[in-house]
């Protein structure tokens, strides 16, 4: 086929629209290349509930094969469970998945072993000029002995790993609704929480590609409805909703309302940070709440502020040694985990910390939820740099902030802060505003929002 990979070879993985971007023969190229830029031996391939997912990720596996690498087929699986037989195999990995996106759209999220990621400076750029090349010259010749394909089954030693790294022999009996989406965590929940003492109340376990109830993308608050009225209406005591492929994790209280997933971030940082005698290093990107940073510090370690994005922090992990991070996005990253995602591992923190003590988690959250934000807020703009230099002009001579240009612009004061960053992909610019009260966040947001519109 024709295809314009400058389309579909993201920062991080591949996506697109199948058949019209790409194809089982474009991903049997794609395979190919990751099987040449990894030079590994074997490597493991898995694949979400969508309709086109099983058929891409056999091509691919016949191309890694045509160039002599073995191939271990887990299935069905989530990203997270990907990245564990990653880690717990030490292959090279590749999960089909378009993760929160339409059901039209598939992708390749690769990682080398040990779960380590592949992006574009660390060998995805590479396999784009491979494809790219064969698309113009020809598929490469086959390896002179091929390699083999055969089936693996990692669910239940995924399930029984994040379970040992959370004690969770203590905890009182809860009652439980998740929203798997149709996605997959309809597919590794039963096994994770195998053995526990929890009243499980499934919502759309179906594995379904077309996502016919909702959008499987919790960070939408739309998507979020359905498991918030469901919560108090079973008297549970918490919810959790999953993304497409599993790996993000959100939380809603027993009343149905959200808990931020800064709130979240300070709560398993807590108890990393006491897993390890409390000590250790905690990675948060700069839009997370400054509870975040002080929680960190409280008990004992050290916070180390990132640019938003799972490279930065799979970057910083690496550097750090760090033991935990965290993302506003509800990507929670896990040293225990070879530095990648699991919301999995972040629901378990959860119910343990619930489940060993009495009280709400309405009540167990409040203490890790200081502060008021705004969200992220989205405004289209003729012209990025232009508009981000006049928040800077507007700023940059008041005695009481200070600024800093990490990732966009970050206009800080003693009681309130907000950062202002650019889309790479679209002509956007967005708002998040943080401040010890509402009152002081509206007029702050409402500022910088009027600057930015102009």
């Amino acid at each position: 086929m024709t295809a314009d990979l400058s389309q579909i070879v993201k920062a991080y993985d591949v996506r697109g629209v199948v058949p019209d971007q790409w194809d089982e023969a474009l991903a049997r190229l794609f395979g190919a290349a990751f099987a040449d830029v990894t030079a590994a031996a074997a490597i493991v391939v898995g694949h979400d509930m969508r309709p086109s997912s099983p058929g891409l990720s056999r091509a691919f596996a016949h191309g890694a094969a045509d160039r002599g690498v073995d191939v271990v087929e887990i299935g069905l699986c989530s990203t997270d469970q990907l990245y564990y037989a990653s880690g717990a195999l030490n292959l090279p990995g590749a999960m089909f998945t378009a993760s929160h996106n339409p059901a039209r759209y598939n992708g390749i999220k690769m990682c080398r072993a040990g779960a380590a990621p592949v992006g574009q400076d660390t060998g995805l750029t590479r396999i784009r000029e491979l494809v790219e090349h064969w698309l113009a010259e020809g598929a490469p010749e086959p390896a002179a002995r091929p390699g083999t394909l055969s089936a693996g089954e990692t669910l239940e030693d995924y399930g029984a790993y994040l379970r040992s790294l959370v004690d969770l022999s203590a905890i009182r009996p809860l009652k439980v609704v998740v929203d798997a989406g149709n996605g997959m965590g309809g597919h590794t929940v039963p096994s994770v929480f195998a053995g526990l003492p929890l009243t499980l109340v499934p919502m759309y376990f179906e594995l379904d590609g077309t996502f016919p109830n909702h959008e499987a993308n919790p960070l939408d608050p739309a998507n979020l409805v359905d498991l918030r009225k469901r919560v108090p209406a079973e008297g549970a005591d918490l919810g959790l909703a999953f993304d497409g492929d599993a790996d993000r994790c959100f939380v809603v209280d027993e009343n149905g309302d959200p808990v931020s997933p800064s709130a979240i971030t300070a709560l398993v940082a807590a108890r990393e940070l006491a897993r390890n005698g409390g000590k250790g290093t905690v990675i948060h990107n700069l839009i997370t709440s400054r509870a975040v940073p002080e929680v960190v510090r409280q008990h004992g370690g050290t916070p180390v502020r990132t640019r938003v994005g799972h490279s930065f922090i799979k970057a910083e992990m690496a550097r750090t040694g760090a033991i935990f991070g965290g993302e506003h996005s509800a990507h929670y990253y896990f040293k225990d985990f070879w530095n990648a995602d699991t919301g999995m591992l972040a629901a378990l923190h959860v119910l343990a910390a619930l489940g060993g003590q009495d009280g709400p988690l309405s009540a167990l959250v409040a203490q890790y939820d200081r502060y008021q934000g705004s969200g992220e807020i989205n405004s289209t703009v003729d012209d990025q740099a232009a508009r981000l230099a006049a928040v800077r002009a507007a700023y940059q001579d008041r005695a009481d902030v200070t600024l800093d240009d990490l990732d966009g612009l970050t206009v800080a004061a003693a009681d309130w802060w907000f950062n202002v960053r650019p889309s790479n992909t679209e002509p956007l610019l967005r708002l998040n505003a943080e401040a010890k009260d509402e009152a002081t966040m509206a007029k702050i947001r409402d500022e910088a929002l009027a600057i930015i519109r102009g």
